[in-house]
C-alpha cells in the first residue's frame, strides 16, 4: 500500500518545516542553549505542521533523529479527544514521576488539548505547576479559546500561522516534481487557495487529484473545478464584473447558470469572497458586498439569500439611495424572476421600490404591535398547521443534542411565519445565533416539513400575557410570568 502523499513529504526537522520560520528558528536556538522549557503550548489552525513540529521537538531535545516509522517509549503521544477525562489525567500524572527509560526526558505530547474535561484540566494543572525535572509537555491546539487561562499562562506559547499561497504552490510544485505528477500554475495555486493555509489539505488534494488521471495527463484549472464543484474562474470574475457595472440581468443569468450547473451557494460565496479578498486593496467598495456575503450561510435559503446580498450590490446608486429614504427597515428578498424583471425596465428608480416593497416583509428592528399573540411554554403546542413545538424539541433532542441544551431553555411564540425564541439570557441567544445552530434550526424544521418560518432570537423571558403584569413588567425593566397554582 502506497503512503499517503502528506505523510510521505512530512517535515523531518526544524528546518525543513515550511512557513512557521518565526517559531523554528527560535525553538533550534533553544535547543542548541540547552534552554528547553517544561511546558510548550501550540497553537494555530489546522493542517499547519504544529503536530509535526511537536514530534520533531520532542525529539531534538532528546537529541534523537524523527524517524514516523519508529516509536520511542520516553515519547507519549495522547489523544485528547479520545482521552480526556479527569481519570486519564489522573493516569498520566501517576506515570510522570517515573524516569526516561532510555531518553534525558521523558516527552508526553497532548493533541488537541482543548478537548480535555474541566476537571482533567484541573487535574493537569497541577502537574504543569511542579513537574518533575525530566518531564517536558507539549500541547497542541486548534482552539486556544478554550483552554483556561491558568494553563496558558504555565506554558510558552507559539503561535502557528495560515501557510501563505505563494508558499504552498512552492512546495506543492516541488512534491510534483518528485512524484511526477504533471500539473500547471492555475491548477497549483488553485489547490492552495482552496485549501485555506492548510498545508495538509492542500498535499492530500493533490494525492486526491493525481489518483483521477492518466500517468502522462495534466491536472489542470479546469479539472480541479469540475472535481470540486467549483465554478469557473471566469464566472467569479463576470459575476463581480456584473456587480460593479450595475448589470442586474446579467448577474441574474450567471446565477441561474451556476445553480443549474449544480455548484452549491456555499462553495459559490468561498469563491466569491477569496476573489475579493484578493481585490479589496484595490477595489475597498467591495467591502459591503464582503460584508454581505457572510450572511449567506445563516440563511435557510441560501440562493436566495446570495441572490438578494448581490442583486442589490448590483442596484443602481439612485435606486438604493431611493430604497434607505423610503423603507429604510426594509428587508429585500426578491426572486430571480423579479429581479429580472426590474432589471430589463426603464421605469424610474420609485416605481422599482414599490416593485420591491409590495412583497409581504417584516422590519426587523421596528417593534410589532402584536396584541394577539400568545405566549406558549416549552410544554404547549403552537396552533399552526404545520408546526408542532414539542415534536420539534424531541426531534432536535434526538438528533442535536448540544442544540437541544439550548433550546430547551427557551419559550417561543408563533405569529403567522414568525417564530421567535425567547432565550432567557445574552449567552443563550448567542449560542442560536451562531453560524453553527442557526443553520440547524432551519435544517430541523425542514426535516420536519416545515418551511418558511422566520426565525427571531430575543435574550429576555417572554412578556407576560397579562395587562397588568405586562405593565408592571415595563416598569421593573422586565419580568418573567409564573403560574403558582393553590396546593
Amino acid at each position: 500500500m502506497s503512503k499517503a502523499l502528506y505523510r510521505k513529504y512530512r517535515s523531518k526537522s526544524l528546518d525543513e518545516v515550511i512557513g512557521q520560520k518565526h517559531i523554528t528558528d527560535i525553538l533550534s536556538r533553544a535547543i542548541a542553549s540547552g534552554r528547553v522549557s517544561h511546558a510548550y503550548l501550540l497553537t494555530g489552525p489546522r493542517g499547519v505542521g504544529k503536530t509535526s513540529v511537536a514530534r520533531i521537538l520532542a525529539h531534538e531535545i532528546n537529541g534523537l533523529k524523527y524517524d514516523e516509522e519508529n516509536t520511542n517509549l520516553d515519547i507519549i503521544e495522547i489523544d485528547a479527544a479520545s482521552n480526556n477525562g479527569v481519570e486519564d489525567v489522573r493516569d498520566l500524572r501517576d506515570k510522570v514521576s517515573i524516569a526516561p527509560a532510555s531518553a534525558k526526558r521523558k516527552i508526553y505530547i497532548i493533541d488537541e488539548v482543548h478537548m480535555l474535561s474541566k476537571a482533567a484540566f484541573n487535574a493537569l494543572l497541577k502537574t504543569l505547576e511542579e513537574p518533575p525535572e525530566h518531564v517536558v509537555f507539549i500541547l497542541a491546539t486548534t482552539n486556544v479559546e478554550k483552554l483556561p487561562a491558568t494553563i496558558i499562562s504555565r506554558t510558552q506559547r507559539f503561535s502557528f500561522r495560515p501557510i501563505s499561497v505563494d508558499d504552498a504552490v512552492k512546495h506543492l510544485a516541488n512534491i510534483a516534481k518528485l512524484e511526477n505528477i504533471k500539473i500547471d500554475d492555475d491548477a497549483l495555486k488553485l489547490i492552495a487557495i482552496r485549501s485555506d493555509g492548510s498545508f495538509r489539505d492542500s498535499i492530500s488534494l493533490l494525492d486526491q487529484l493525481s489518483s483521477l488521471v492518466e500517468p502522462k495527463q495534466t491536472i489542470t484549472a479546469q479539472l480541479i473545478e469540475d472535481t470540486l464543484g467549483m465554478a469557473p474562474t471566469e464566472v467569479i470574475d463576470q459575476l463581480l464584473d456584473a456587480v460593479e457595472m450595475r448589470n442586474v440581468s446579467k448577474l441574474v443569468e450567471l446565477l441561474n447558470q451556476t445553480f443549474n450547473d449544480g455548484i452549491s451557494s456555499s462553495i459559490l460565496v468561498a469563491q466569491l469572497t477569496a476573489s475579493i479578498s484578493g481585490r479589496v486593496a484595490e477595489k475597498p467598495q467591495l467591502l459591503s458586498l464582503l460584508d454581505g456575503l457572510i450572511d449567506v450561510a445563516k440563511s435557510p435559503q441560501p440562493q436566495l439569500k446570495l441572490l438578494s446580498v448581490l442583486g442589490l450590490a448590483a442596484l443602481p446608486k439612485q435606486v438604493v439611495k431611493t430604497i434607505a429614504l423610503a423603507a429604510p427597515v426594509l428587508e429585500v428578498s426578491a426572486s430571480i424572476a423579479e429581479l429580472e424583471k426590474i432589471a430589463k425596465t426603464d421605469k424610474p428608480a420609485d416605481h422599482v421600490v414599490k416593485q420591491i416593497a409590495s412583497r409581504p416583509t417584516t422590519p426587523k428592528h421596528v417593534e410589532k404591535p402584536a396584541p394577539k399573540i400568545e405566549i406558549e411554554t416549552s410544554a404547549t403546542k403552537a396552533e399552526a398547521a404545520d408546526f408542532d413545538w414539542t415534536k420539534f424539541v424531541e426531534y432536535v433532542r434526538q438528533h442535536h443534542v448540544a442544540l437541544y441544551s439550548v433550546l430547551s431553555k427557551c419559550n417561543y411564540t408563533l405569529d403567522g411565519n414568525d417564530l421567535t425564541l425567547y432565550t432567557n439570557s445574552n449567552f443563550y441567544k448567542k449560542k442560536l445565533d451562531d453560524t453553527k445552530y442557526s443553520p440547524l434550526l432551519n435544517k430541523c424544521l425542514q426535516e420536519l416539513g416545515v418551511y418558511g418560518l422566520d426565525i427571531h432570537t430575543i435574550p429576555t423571558a417572554p412578556p407576560p400575557t397579562d395587562s397588568q403584569a405586562a405593565a408592571i413588567a415595563a416598569i421593573m425593566g422586565g419580568g418573567e410570568e409564573v403560574s403558582i397554582e393553590s396546593v
